[in-house]
């Protein structure tokens, strides 16, 4: 089965705008965690997100090219990802090959659009928002972006809840595998909105303080919002463009367990088979893995199970975890491709990124995750987590390119 080489990734999150701004607020340890600015919502004084610290129009200049794009935020963010992604693979230009797939993840798609929609009917003052009624559709905003960067062979919308864009990048390198395209660019977007605060805060599972992942006195996440994409290629497209691999997709696996609607099962059987797929898809053993770039929600249940399923994979020879939620917020659909630039700027610089507001481990679960930065250290394989509602458990292995 041929290689998948990373060729090219961009990310959006509340730490910052492109891979240096992300890079630079994790070394410092500077969570994006703090309370929204732009979020039309009665609970932004009460609940801490992870908010992307501009507005969208103060990013619009930023983007190489406007014309045709919808200037929804969710739509912006996955642009200004996607243009640094491309950017990274194929220059200034940003233009991708005919053969480039784009398989983008969200969970709500343009509902914070259809709440502008909402608002506009019911006040008879604002009627600023009623054309945005045709970007209400889950798939829309990635028919809009393809249409934007041209990508025109493969176009597809994952959407399975917090799994999906790691479920998107899994997708891309299963059709490079099967050489039905060359090339694809996979991630995901979600934005901050009304529908998925109130929708959160029904389930009791958002802490009022930043969240505190693995922690025992963790009492739930904090939402986020942001966009990432990764470049996947085939070996045989990089031997004829000679693009540089920054890491190798080595291995993924998804595995659904349909414990609960919302709830993983207590035991993490989904999570275990999830992790040990990948790294059996890798051809590698679990002591070879360098750093697990965790789920931790900081949710009492998803902790718990994540735990008790690297215990039962891992064992004693546990490799450094954490959780990059606690700088970042819980992306909902962005979260798997965020976290996978994360993994792979970890694997590239030799660094391991910590969790932040830990004290102490979880009663009965002895696992403390990595705390402080490491740098200057060897980073081979990373693998990385994303578990979502209904029991899809995908996760995602990284490995360094020689």
């Amino acid at each position: 089965m041929c290689k998948v080489y990373v060729t090219g990734m961009g990310v959006v999150s509340a730490l910052g705008l492109g891979k240096e701004e992300n890079r630079s607020a994790l070394l410092a340890r500077k969570s994006g965690i703090g309370h929204a600015k732009y979020l039309n919502s009665s609970l932004v004084d009460k609940l801490p997100v992870a908010e992307v610290p501009f507005n969208t129009t103060a990013m619009l200049p930023l983007l190489h090219r406007q014309e045709n794009l919808q200037q929804s935020r969710l739509v912006v963010l996955a642009a200004l990802a996607i243009q640094e992604a491309l950017c990274d693979r194929l220059g200034p230009s940003g233009k991708p090959s005919p053969l480039t797939g784009f398989i983008n993840a969200t969970t709500v798609g343009g509902m914070g659009d259809v709440e502008d929609v909402y608002d506009s009917l019911i006040n008879p003052g604002i009627r600023d928002n009623l054309g945005a009624g045709d970007a209400l559709d889950c798939a829309a905003g990635t028919e809009q972006l393809a249409r934007h960067f041209g990508f025109t062979q493969f176009v597809s919308t994952i959407s399975t809840a917090c799994s999906s864009s790691a479920n998107a990048i899994m997708y891309g390198a299963r059709l490079i595998r099967h050489g039905i395209i060359d090339r694809a660019i996979c991630g995901g977007v979600d934005t901050l909105t009304r529908f998925t605060l109130n929708g959160f805060n029904s389930l009791k599972n958002i802490d009022k303080q930043p969240c505190r992942p693995f922690d025992a006195n963790r009492n739930g996440l904090n939402l986020g919002e942001g966009a990432a994409y990764l470049v996947l290629e085939s070996e045989k497209s990089i031997n004829i463009t000679g693009a540089t691999p920054l890491a190798i997709l080595s291995g993924y696996c998804n595995f659904n367990e349909a414990f609960h609607p919302t709830a993983p099962s207590p035991e993490g059987e989904g999570a275990y088979h999830a992790m040990k797929g990948a790294i059996e898809a890798a051809g590698l053993e679990t002591g070879s893995i360098s750093w697990i770039n965790a789920h931790g929600t900081a949710t009492i249940n998803n902790d718990e199970a994540e735990g008790a399923a690297l215990l039962r994979l891992f064992g004693k020879e546990m490799p450094a975890f954490s959780s990059t939620k606690s700088f970042t917020g819980h992306t909902l659909a962005a979260a798997g491709a965020i976290e996978a630039v994360f993994s792979i700027m970890s694997i590239r610089h030799g660094e391991i990124y910590p969790v932040l507001h830990f004290n102490d481990p979880m009663p009965g679960l002895d696992l403390v995750p990595v705390t402080e930065v490491k740098t200057g250290i060897p980073v081979n394989h990373v693998l990385s987590n994303s578990f979502g509602f209904g029991g899809n458990n995908a996760s995602l292995l990284f490995s360094k390119y020689a």
